[in-house]
């Protein structure tokens, strides 16, 4: 399904929601605290949080000119942000070359955006729900043409769901629309919905001309590899699959804000080689894991950092003490002691031998302090920006596993997670305030964020065991799989069947994070009698084939955040429906958990036009969420961002949208 078309029976999800395996960041961070080097948001209410961390600088001290190279993770398959195969890579073009009428601010709420817009509202509810956009007279493509009701209405047609031609990857929305039209006066357009839609901000954005939209092969297979115009600060220069990057250049006829940069390259280079990416001067800006950016942070605050501990393992394991203060290996400790029990001439060539092997060492130990000069130096170009992520990290229980068809089995899990001890496990040593999420719905620092983690009842080992113990599942010495020793040991057991869970994770270096806090979730359901086998399988295949296919009964993957819940998180929650031919549609709820309540409530938020009333009905749904117990968030993962000194303007965003155009160079 992944990868797939969305089309008669296809699982439709949101075009920012792509779901894939997203390693999640577990590690020692220290943020550089250079006067004026970052700007970091408050805690939004929430007792203090960091929402973004940004080299800020005024674009009057940047210069114009120069290019700025941005690691990322992968080329994108597409550039059509509305498309299935649509990552986040695809979402960081789209932002730098297309319209984007509305842009997101640090705490998550949508930000009507007057490079494109003089104003965007509500001008009827009754009988029907009705938007004017006033466009700003200046807003035009590349090639000349005025944005207008005509690209609105390309697009509208093209993701509203009624032709199967298009292969888009949601119609949420843009299914309520019931027609677009020019407006009452000129540079105007008027949308109108067939039912209310309060998340009507999320339309349009991006928009991509109608040179796109109005042709359904140039929207599925021209607009992978292409954009014929741009409507952005940057447009689309090259494509290269060689060099596995994308590069934008400075759109001339842009009205707004110029540019700084001349060039902007996005830039596939797996995260294990960044850090040598950055020393060489291949990249500006990556993000980065937390053992680089501990090396950075130190370099870049003048502290002599560690050598690689593999490194300094290797050459300590390898040297034992001289005279004088001498390093020696074993082998010639031993030849110096036999050597001495030896006649003198053994003896002198035995020390003529410790001599120059120390002298080895020495100059060893010189090449190699100045080569990590050399590093540090490189490095001290360089600062780590880090924030709470636009995304989290939920553990999901399938409800479709025997065991965890009983809701009462869910508590128990959800009941017995130490939620601040699994945060913590990822944000301390990043340098964030250890907080476990208390939302599905929205993340830390977000505008109308509550936790409503209390809906899941008293939690605790003695919470679990009850629940446990009212399932029918008693404790009893059995052999649990996997254990060592092999002697019985304490689980819950019903109709002689122990409670044995397959907890399914992602193998290799990127999967250990998520590994390390599946292990102390392990640890915590081991303590109410509940054994919780990891199993790791391919990286490649973690998503499609384990969490797709529901062939996991645990499992750790991450949702990105978003600035609409109420219509991007329907198809995450949806009750799975039943259709023709024995199949389950399950959209996008690998959980397999939902209820027709809370289909109804992010229903009847979606629809909800007054702002305090919609907040309510998404706090009532999320408890339920919490109650439902399918998927238990547990952290928003950190964002930890390397950037070069010499730019401003670009950092670690969180949910912040940003703003390609100031980004640029220090005068």
């Amino acid at each position: 399904m992944s990868g797939a078309p969305a089309g008669p029976g296809r699982v439709q999800a949101p075009p920012r929601a792509v779901h894939r395996v997203t390693a999640l960041v577990a590690g020692a961070l220290l943020l550089s605290t250079t006067p004026g080097c970052t700007t970091e948001g408050g805690g939004g209410g929430t007792g203090g949080g960091t929402l973004q961390s940004v080299a800020g600088v005024g674009r009057a001290q940047l210069e114009s000119g120069g290019s700025a190279t941005w690691g990322v993770d992968q080329l994108p398959v597409t550039l059509n942000a509305f498309q299935f195969e649509a990552d986040r890579t695809t979402d960081q073009i789209a932002g730098a070359v297309l319209p984007m009428l509305f842009t997101v601010d640090a705490h998550g709420r949508p930000r009507l955006n007057g490079d494109y817009l003089r104003s965007a509202e509500i001008t009827e509810r009754e009988p029907k729900q009705t938007v004017v956009y006033t466009l700003n007279p200046e807003a035009k493509w590349s090639d000349g043409k005025k944005i207008g009701a005509a690209d609105f209405t390309a697009q509208w047609k093209a993701l509203n769901g009624e032709d199967n031609a298009y292969w888009s990857a949601r119609n949420s929305g843009y299914n309520a629309v019931e027609s677009v039209a020019k407006g009452p006066d000129a540079g105007q357009v008027t949308v109108t919905f067939a039912r209310p839609y309060a998340d009507w901000k999320s339309l349009f954005s991006p928009l991509y001309p109608r040179s796109v939209t109005d042709d359904p092969d140039r929207f599925n297979d021209g607009a992978r590899t292409e954009l014929p115009v741009s409507g952005g600060p940057f447009e689309l220069k090259k494509v290269d699959g060689d060099k596995k990057s994308v590069t934008l250049v400075r759109n001339d006829a842009w009205w707004g804000d110029p540019a700084l940069l001349d060039e902007l390259v996005f830039t596939a280079v797996p995260r294990g080689q960044r850090r040598a990416a950055l020393i060489d001067g291949r990249l500006d800006i990556a993000e980065i894991g937390p053992a680089d950016a501990d090396r950075i942070t130190s370099a870049h605050d003048g502290v002599n950092g560690d050598r690689p501990r593999e490194e300094k393992k290797e050459s300590d394991d390898a040297k034992g003490d001289a005279p004088g203060g001498n390093r020696l290996t074993g082998d010639a400790l031993h030849d110096l002691a036999t050597a001495h029990v030896a006649g003198s001439e053994e003896r002198a060539a035995a020390e003529r031998y410790a001599r120059a092997y120390a002298e080895t060492e020495r100059a060893r130990e010189r090449a190699f302090a100045t080569r990590e000069e050399a590093v540090r130096a490189k490095l001290q170009g360089f600062t780590v920006h880090r924030a709470y992520d636009a995304g989290y990290t939920q553990l999901a229980l399938n409800g479709s596993s025997p065991a965890l068809d009983d809701e009462r089995v869910r508590w128990a899990i959800a009941r017995a997670l130490d939620r601040k001890k699994l945060a913590g496990l990822v944000h301390e040593p990043a340098g964030l305030p250890v907080k476990p999420l208390g939302s599905h719905l929205r993340v830390i620092g977000q505008a109308g964020y509550q936790d409503n983690s209390d809906a899941l009842g008293k939690t605790g080992t003695g919470a679990a065991t009850a629940a446990l113990d009212d399932a029918g599942w008693r404790l009893s010495d059995v052999k649990a799989a996997g254990e060592r020793p092999a002697a019985p040991v304490p689980v819950r057991a019903k109709d002689g069947e122990p409670l044995e869970l397959r907890f399914v994770l992602p193998e290799g270096r990127a999967g250990e994070p998520l590994r390390e806090v599946a292990r102390a979730i392990a640890d915590m359901l081991r303590e109410v009698g509940i054994t919780a086998e990891i199993a790791e399988v391919e990286q490649q295949t973690y998503f499609d084939d384990h969490i797709v296919a529901g062939n996991f009964d645990l499992a750790l993957f991450s949702w990105p955040a978003t600035a609409f819940p109420a219509s991007d998180a329907a198809p995450l929650y949806a009750k799975p429906r039943a259709v023709p031919g024995g199949d389950l549609l399950i959209e996008q709820n690998y959980t397999r958990v939902g209820t027709d309540y809370i289909d109804q409530l992010l229903n009847q938020a979606a629809a909800e036009l007054d702002e305090e009333e919609h907040d309510k009905l998404l706090n009532r749904a999320d408890s339920r969420l919490w109650a439902a117990a399918g998927s238990i968030p547990l952290y928003q993962r950190p964002q930890l961002v390397a950037t070069n000194d010499s730019l401003a303007g670009v950092g670690a965003f969180g949910m912040e949208t940003p703003r390609y155009q100031d980004i640029g160079h220090r005068s």
